[in-house]
């Protein structure tokens, strides 16, 4: 098993690893967009303060679905977005 798909909790399986919470919450909302629950694991301090210390990254944020959602999971996750989504994103955004 590879260490993208090592299970931390029984039933779950890693589907993805980001360095910060920012990258970790859009594909958690990209596989709930898709109808895949998700869940983020993560060092408590790690995400709020920007620790590091050598050898160990605390601002690491693993994403976790259940194991039976793990290969739609990864399909999502590796499947680019389409031409033209930076664009389309900037002209749906709403103005403040």
């Amino acid at each position: 098993m590879s260490p993208r798909e090592e299970s931390h909790k029984q039933g779950l399986t890693v589907v993805a690893t980001t360095s910060g919470m920012l990258r970790a919450e859009i594909l958690k909302s990209k596989l709930e967009n898709a109808g895949i629950p998700a869940m983020l694991e993560y060092e408590a301090a790690g995400p709020v303060l920007g620790i590091t210390v050598p050898g160990l990254n605390l601002s690491q944020v693993r994403i976790l679905v259940a194991d039976q959602d793990a290969a739609d999971a990864h399909r999502i996750l590796d499947t680019p977005p389409p031409p033209g989504w930076e664009e389309e994103a900037i002209e749906s955004e709403p103005e403040s």
